[in-house]
């Protein structure tokens, strides 16, 4: 079996795996639903052609949705496949380390779309949410959801060999989590109410490009203007997500452990 195989496989098992953990499906899918239904309920800015600030908060919260599921999901569960043996376990079958991670990124895949459909449900419901009106908004989505999978994925399972142990696993990838989306824009409309300093350091990471790729896909382009650079920089984002996919792909090879340091 080739590596693409025995990682799609895992996969297979990653989902039934997480999807019978119904606590775990509950609140993973419950926490950017709630943040949205909040924020779009606190906040009324109305910008041109009928856009209002629970519009924009949807489109954010498909991106956070997305790095939660990915980010900080993954961090944990390899953490937690480290400290009770799964990983070595594996170790000892034909599955490769590249297959681990493929399997990973199938199940974020899949979970993600999931919490979009039901992010942007809500979002419909409660606030008259757009969704994309063209086929090329529809082709930014696409791509811009691909990419931020993947990248995201890979640095969850990089970050995950830092924590010691699966109980530290939530606090080391929460922290970087949280405060990328207060400084990315994410509980903050328009992004340009921020300081430019802290834009500046949201641009080095992929949570600021992530949310604001999917603000071009679902948003008219009059909002642009309310972006830092005046544009949806869309060829700046595949970029930065393009190689944070490379980098986050560089970091697992390098780090990436089958046991913990106690084993």
């Amino acid at each position: 079996m080739s590596t693409m195989s025995i990682g799609m496989a895992r996969g297979g098992i990653e989902l039934k795996q997480f999807f019978r953990a119904r606590e775990q499906v509950v609140f993973t899918f419950a926490f950017p639903l709630l943040i949205l239904t909040l924020l779009g309920s606190i906040f009324k800015g109305e910008y041109p052609e009928g856009v209002t600030s629970s519009h924009v908060f949807t489109a954010s919260m498909v991106g956070a949705g997305i790095i939660a599921t990915s980010f900080v999901n993954l961090s944990v569960s390899v953490a937690l496949n480290r400290d009770d043996g799964t990983l070595l376990r594996l170790r000892g079958t034909p599955m490769s380390a590249v297959s681990y991670f493929i399997g990973k990124v199938v199940l974020v895949a899949v979970a993600s779309l999931a919490e979009a459909v039901l992010v942007l449900a809500i979002g419909k419901l409660l606030f008259g949410a757009p969704l994309p009106s063209t086929v090329d908004k529809w082709m930014t989505f696409v791509w811009v959801f691909a990419l931020s999978v993947v990248s995201c994925s890979l640095l969850g399972i990089a970050i995950s060999t830092i924590a010691r142990s699966a109980q530290s696993a939530a606090a080391v990838s929460n922290v970087p989590y949280i405060a990328l989306q207060f400084i990315s824009g994410v509980y903050i409309n328009p992004i340009t109410n921020l300081p430019a300093g802290m834009v500046t350091v949201a641009s080095f990471f992929p949570v600021k490009w992530v949310c604001q790729g999917f603000r071009a896909a679902f948003l008219p382009d009059s909002m642009q203007v309310y972006e830092m650079a005046g544009s949806w920089e869309l060829g700046k984002t595949a970029l930065v997500l393009g190689g944070w996919c490379v980098v986050g792909l560089v970091l697992c090879l390098l780090t990436f452990r089958w046991s913990n340091r106690r084993a």
